[in-house]
Order: C-alpha cells, then structure tokens, then sequence
C-alpha cells in the first residue's frame, strides 16, 4: 500500500479507499525514490536522465524564481494510482463511475484552497497557468474585447496579451508599463489609460515585476471605468498565503494561481473568484477548455494547501524575502544595477548593460558552475527576448533546501566573480567546487545526499 505520511490524514485515507477500489489493497506500491528500480529495468536511458537530473539539483544552486523543491508527499501522490482514474466533471457530477474517492480528494483541495486564500470559490482542476488565464478570458469575455496587461518586456506574461500568442491575437490588448527611471508602475498612467481605452478586464500580476502590487488602487481604477479585475498572482502566491504580501482576493472579482513556484506545490493552477462567477468559471474550465482533470496531481494540490497552512510554511515564505532582499543588497554593493533599485519579493531582475555582458551569456556561463538562472529582458531594452540585457533569480528553492543570509552572501560573490571574469575557465573551475561543497550541505527534499 502506497505509504501517504500522517501530515494529511484526510488525503491519505482517500488514496487508501481507491487503492482498494482498484483491487491493489494487497500488492505493495512503492513510489518516488524506490520505483527508479522499476525504471531502471525497464528503460535504462529515462533512469539514467533522472539520475543526471538529480545530481544537477543536488549539486548546483537553483534560482530560477519560478522554480521550487516539493515534498516527499506531494511527490508521492503525483506518482500515484490516481493517475490512473479519468473524473471528466466536478464532484458529484462525473460523468464515468467509481468517483466517490476522487471526489473526496478533489473538495479537500477545494475546500482548503478557500481557506488559504479566503477565497468565495475555488477551481482546482487546471493544468497550469497558461490554461487557467485562457480559461479565464473564455469565461468573463468576448473574443475582440479590449483588455490591459502588462507588456511582457516590462514584467508581463505572455498570457497577458503578447501579440503572437492567444490572448493577444483573440483579444483586444492595450499595454501598461513601467517608469524608465525608477522601472515601477505609475498609477496615474495606468488610470489615464484606463480612462482612454475602457477595458472590460484589467489584469494585474507579473513575471518579472520585483515590487509588491497595489491591488486596492487597480481595483478603484476598474471601478472607475466599469472594468473586470482578474489578478495573476503565480509568482507571488505562496508568500501571499503567508501573510507575507496583500492578497487581491478581497479586491479582485478572479486570482489565478499555479501552484508551483513560491507556493511549493505540484506543476498545475488554479482560479479563485467570486461566488457570481463561479459557474461562468467552471463552465470555462470544463466542458469549455479541458476535458479530464489530473487527480494525481489535484491530491498533490491538496497536500500543498495543506502544508502551506501550517507555522513551518509561513517561517519558511518570510526567509525566502528576507534571502531575496539580502542578495538583492550583496549585488548592489558588487555593482549590479537592479531593476526599480532591489525587490519586495522573492523575485530580483538586474540589468547587467554596466558589466558588459549579456543576459544569454550569463545564464550560460553560470550554468557551467552550477548556478541556474534565467537571461530576461529589463524593461526599455535593446536586446531581443533571446539575447536580453538582464538576468532574472529568486530565492524559492535555496530557501526550502535551508539556505539563509550567509549563503545568500556567497552567492552574490560567486555570481560576481564569474560575470566579472566570463571567460576565465580557472575561475569558473573553482567557483563550481565551492558551490557543490556548499549545495551538498543542503539537501534537496525527495533526494538522497
């Protein structure tokens, strides 16, 4: 029998009462790091690239701000049998049989994701992020409608009306930004453009925006103009459900979530909104967009929302800011150039123009070493989004492998010392040792040091 840790009784009886539904109550199930034996036999060149995988996590330091390490149990359940269950529908409205443990799993999630985030309702079935936004748009709009979002060279996402990509090309998109100077946003012109254009959707939330967001002045400025307000919070949920950043819940009439990221759950998303959306909401999501949900991954979910309410979670999401605002320090005193002067998230974007080097450079050079970032575009840019300016990292995942200040100090060291001597491979030998001695120190949850 698949062994669900005591931390989530309630999910754990559930796998329990489908494995036995299933007729496997009596066949031993062994998942995450023992059923790489499985894999091993059967398909020796997956294992061997899972093997790699997870010495390049053990191994390097990983600051990719949208990228985190999840718990044995939520890696346990996205391993799971549930995988093998299809739920086209909602609880207690399926159209297959043998439901009744999908179902309780399914409105734990929900039921837990209200609570987390004080939400009216929750729809726990999408994919990701991209789909849930879609989904979004098909459920409050009409295609051709005029909608304003964040340029994506400011901070934005491509789901915020990039014009190749769908909601751009479906959409009426008109797009804020950011000062030059200071590379925040300015209210006011957000309000004058609003005024001018009058959207029926403001969509607030970012991928690349380092400041904590005024959801109270965006949801006055779509008062004022008759506007939807939908925020994306993907980047920023966990530390909202922390208390660590203000929540737009409140405010906004839809939040979209993935429930990776700062959240430290599965790959996958959600949409909260208010009670007089919700079936516009969950029409969208299915029949409207998508057609089974993943119940493996909707029990991960759950898992999360569980461990995110919990003492241990909002310790953990206050050192991730406290980690990213001391890296953010430790660069600007080695020269870096930061995007609005430093960070109130997990999130620092640098423009790395004054060092000479490019952002593709950058992230493939430390890459070398064992530090994972990613080249990013800095708002008011020259470069194209494949050979930008700047460099984007955060600090979820060292933070969950225990990292704090001290080594946020000599990250900030190494990153210098590299983009400093980008061609030096002495150097981009030694740093490499030093980053594995520190990583093995901290290991990663689900893997073996």
């Amino acid at each position: 029998m698949t062994q669900i840790p005591d931390i989530d009784v309630e999910v754990k009886k559930a796998f329990e009462n489908e494995a036995k539904r299933a007729g496997l109550s009596q066949t031993p199930i062994k998942l995450t790091r023992d059923s790489m034996i499985t894999i091993k036999d059967q398909d020796l060149k997956i294992h061997e690239a899972i093997e790699h995988e997870k010495k390049r996590q053990a191994e390097g330091i990983e600051l990719i701000p949208s990228e985190n390490y999840v718990s044995e149990p939520i890696l346990e359940a996205m391993g799971s049998i549930l995988t093998n269950k299809y739920s086209e529908g909602y609880p207690g409205k399926r159209y297959y049989g043998g439901q009744e443990n999908i179902d309780i799993i399914e409105n734990l999630a929900i039921e837990r994701a209200k609570k987390l985030f004080g939400a009216e309702h929750a729809n726990v079935q999408p994919y990701s992020g991209s789909p849930a936004n879609t989904a979004i748009y098909f459920a409050l709009l009409k295609f051709g409608d005029t909608v304003m979002g964040l340029k994506l060279a400011h901070g934005g996402h491509i789901t915020h009306g990039l014009p190749i990509s769908f909601s751009g090309t479906a959409y009426n998109f008109v797009q804020y930004g950011v000062e030059k100077e200071t590379g925040r946003l300015n209210m006011k012109e957000v309000r004058e453009m609003a005024i001018k254009h009058k959207p029926k959707m403001i969509i607030a939330g970012f991928t690349a925006y380092p400041r904590d967001i005024d959801w109270k002045a965006f949801k006055e400025i779509a008062d004022a103009v008759g506007a939807l307000t939908m925020a994306d919070i993907s980047h920023t949920a966990g530390l909202i459900a922390a208390g660590e950043l203000e929540s737009p819940v409140p405010y906004f009439d839809v939040v979209m979530t993935t429930t990776h990221k700062t959240l430290r759950g599965p790959r996958g998303a959600i949409i909260l909104c208010k009670e007089k959306f919700a079936k516009a909401i969950d029409r969208a999501v299915f029949p409207g967009l998508q057609g089974g949900p993943h119940d493996h991954i909707i029990a991960a979910k759950a898992i999360a929302f569980d461990e995110a309410s919990k003492p241990a979670f909002k310790e953990y999401a206050a050192q991730v800011k406290k980690n990213a605002h001391h890296l953010a320090e430790e660069m600007k005193k080695r020269g870096f150039e930061l995007v609005s002067g430093g960070t109130d998230t997990h999130l620092i974007l640098a423009d790395l123009s004054n060092k000479g080097v490019r952002g593709e450079q950058a992230q493939r050079t430390l890459d070398q070493v064992g530090i994972t970032l990613n080249k990013n575009t800095v708002p008011y840019d020259t470069g194209s989004p494949m050979d930008p300016s700047g460099i984007r990292l955060g600090t979820p995942a060292i933070t969950t492998r225990g990292m704090k200040e001290p080594e946020m100090e000599l990250i900030a060291e190494w990153i210098d010392r590299i983009i400093s001597n980008i061609d030096d491979q002495e150097i981009h030998a030694q740093v490499k040792k030093e980053v594995k001695e520190m990583c093995l120190k901290f290991p990663v949850p689900g893997i073996e040091s």
